[in-house]
């Protein structure tokens, strides 16, 4: 359903024909038959005195492209943003930072792990705002079905922080068929670096000794991800 954004008015919301007021709109149709500036307006509530909380709402997202580019951003950016005072930037902050743990809550539904897609849409936004680097690895079961995940270190990755004993323990423990490895790259760059090529060696050929196989490592930033598996940098 493509949804058209409102034109730049010069009057008050309030003066506006009603079934285009964000509020009365969202109240009569629901909130997935608004825009995201429409949505937007919403949360900050009030523009200025030379432009409607729709027009502040619109400049934003012109500016920064989509909604999921805004709420990347560092919430101190917020009170940078021309229009945007301390009580609309809180507000922002909080939506953005509610919506990113809604995210990253478990789920009781089975998830089965069939692309490199899969993982990203699942781990992308809670991992790809981490301003930190965290390793995690994901057990599956015989059908890729996800068993749980384990987070295993924080910080700039090396081998002794992401040993063969703490990655295959908890696997071991489950017992899971196989797992899949999985961290950020708070930088935004998604290229592999010579470490986490010799981290993902290194797990493979431990893997491969215990019968427990890594189908993929799975690098994810906030706006893709990359697969050694895709790629072909995946020796099983």
């Amino acid at each position: 359903m493509k949804i058209e954004e409102p034109a730049f008015y010069k009057t008050r919301i309030t003066d506006w024909p009603e079934n285009e007021r964000p509020r009365e709109k969202l109240l009569s149709l629901g909130p997935e038959y608004l825009t995201q500036s429409e949505l937007l307006a919403i949360l900050l509530r009030t523009g200025s005195r030379t432009q409607t909380a729709v027009d502040l709402a619109k400049i934003l997202i012109n500016q920064f492209g989509e909604l999921h580019h805004l709420s990347q951003l560092d919430f101190r950016k917020f009170f940078q943003l021309k229009g945007i005072g301390i009580t609309k930037a809180v507000t922002l902050a909080t939506c953005f930072e509610v919506a990113r743990r809604i995210a990253a809550l478990p789920t009781t539904q089975k998830i089965k792990i069939t692309a490199p897609e899969t993982v990203f849409q699942r781990y992308g936004p809670a991992l790809g705002h981490m301003k930190k680097e965290i390793f995690m690895v994901l057990l599956l079961n015989s059908a890729n079905v996800l068993l749980r995940d384990i987070r295993i270190s924080e910080g700039t990755l090396n081998a002794s922080l992401v040993h063969p004993r703490e990655v295959f323990q908890p696997a071991i423990l489950e017992p899971a068929a196989s797992i899949l490895l999985l961290h950020n790259h708070p930088s935004g760059d998604i290229q592999p670096s010579r470490e986490d090529r010799n981290i993902t060696r290194r797990l493979t050929e431990s893997g491969n000794l215990l019968d427990i196989p890594v189908l993929d490592h799975i690098i994810v930033s906030s706006d893709g991800y990359f697969s050694f598996k895709e790629e072909g940098l995946l020796n099983n």
